[in-house]
């Protein structure tokens, strides 16, 4: 099992908390290379769709965050477009993927060549085909 560190751990909380929040499927958080700290769920209005890291990291960008040190995103897909949105600000920064219940199934560290899906470390239950933990 992966262990975060104070400062990981308190965007985990804070990302599980938006997802809480706002009822959502997902939840995400980021930390700017000054320390400050955004944390959103996903958007699903019929004029704008989401997910929950974009949102955190449009929040960051127009209060004027220029990088990027840490995301979390939680219950998140690999395949997320906030992870793009990440790279291009901060190409270095650490991006952490739990499931619902905040366990660390993978820690991306810089860009990422290939499919993350073919990485070790999946946990048990994580379907490849939806990208989601399969809760029974």
């Amino acid at each position: 099992m992966i262990e975060l560190d104070a400062e990981d751990n308190k965007l985990l909380i804070l990302a599980r908390g938006a997802m809480g929040r706002t009822g959502g499927s997902g939840g995400a958080a980021v930390r700017d290379l000054d320390g400050r700290t955004y944390a959103a769920g996903e958007v699903g209005l019929a004029a704008l769709r989401l997910t929950a890291l974009q949102a955190a990291v449009a929040a960051a960008v127009s209060s004027g965050a220029e990088g990027f040190e840490c995301a979390v995103v939680v219950a998140g897909k690999f395949s997320d477009p906030g992870v793009a949105a990440v790279r291009e600000v901060s190409p270095s920064a650490r991006i952490i993927f739990t499931d619902a219940k905040g366990a660390v199934f993978e820690m991306l560290e810089g860009p990422v060549e290939g499919d993350p899906a073919t990485r070790p470390g999946i946990p048990e239950g994580f379907d490849l085909e939806t990208e989601s933990e399969v809760f029974e």
